[in-house]
């Protein structure tokens, strides 16, 4: 067995553990995820193979290492504006309709990883404002959460790299929405930031601190979740909106078969997701 093989009992052990600790469900055949994600951590930490890499996760007192290691198997990539579709139906279609009975917007980014999706529907309720003076005169507030305490570190840094930059984001976005920041990135600008907040969040843990939204982002994550996960997040996500908030989800995401708290919107293109009243 070569450093970075790991037995089928292992495998086994360390999938357990990854569903009970953030929900994820690795299927028979993703061992080379696992190495290519864990594989970095072994020099970090000084660990000689894979199998004792995950033996020391699987321990309550390896609070450091578990840590890296749900980090190391949560990030996901990302971009800017992802699909297009949902935030023209922000601009378009919701924003109009909640303007009417809303002072201040809050959405929430329920898996914001490194901050490209809560800064992009930031920057399209700045351009919808911009449109439209004096709508959300209170503002907007937009919170973004994720189980990965590097990948909040990243949003509140705000900065990205060009290669960052080039994924989603039009050059008149990135003239209006950022600023050189000195040492080869791009920031956000203040007035962008200042509308986004963001802090840690498991989504198997309790929103009810969180308040209430009007409309919530979980988009392709949901995907990772085992069926019954999966239905207690959902719920929970109608417990948390507004009557006739509005849910995103990924382009492959359904929610029909888990949930009736929702009525499904077809949009062309893309599904929404309503609260029922």
């Amino acid at each position: 067995m070569t450093n970075k093989e790991l037995q089928e009992g292992e495998y086994k052990l360390f999938r357990d553990f990854l569903e009970q600790q953030c929900g994820i469900v690795l299927g028979d055949n993703k061992q080379y995820l696992v190495k290519s994600r864990l594989g970095p951590l072994m020099n970090r930490f000084n660990i000689a193979t894979l199998s004792e890499l995950v033996g020391k996760t699987l321990s309550p007192f390896e609070r450091q290492l578990r840590s890296a290691v749900i980090d190391a198997m949560t990030t996901n990539e990302t971009l800017w504006f992802r699909d297009t579709y949902p935030y023209e139906l922000l601009k378009k279609q919701i924003l109009p309709e909640l303007e009417k009975s809303c002072r201040t917007l809050k959405i929430w980014s329920a898996a914001s990883s490194s901050g490209q999706e809560p800064y992009s529907i930031a920057m399209t309720g700045l351009e919808y404002q911009q449109s439209r003076p004096g709508s959300f005169s209170l503002g907007l507030n937009i919170l973004g959460t994720d189980i990965s305490n590097t990948m909040l570190e990243h949003c509140q840094r705000a900065e990205y790299d060009g290669l960052a930059l080039s994924r989603g984001l039009s050059p008149e976005r990135r003239s209006r929405f950022f600023e050189d920041s000195g040492n080869g990135m791009m920031r956000v600008k203040d007035f962008v930031r200042k509308n986004v907040s963001f802090r840690h969040l498991n989504l198997l843990d309790s929103y009810t601190l969180l308040g209430k939204f009007d409309i919530i982002f979980c988009r392709n994550v949901l995907i990772y979740f085992s069926p019954d996960l999966k239905a207690k997040i959902i719920k929970q996500f109608a417990q948390s909106l507004n009557p006739r908030g509005y849910l995103f989800l990924g382009a492959s995401e359904s929610i029909s078969s888990v949930n009736n708290d929702f009525e499904m919107l077809r949009c062309n293109p893309g599904i929404i997701y309503r609260k029922k009243v």
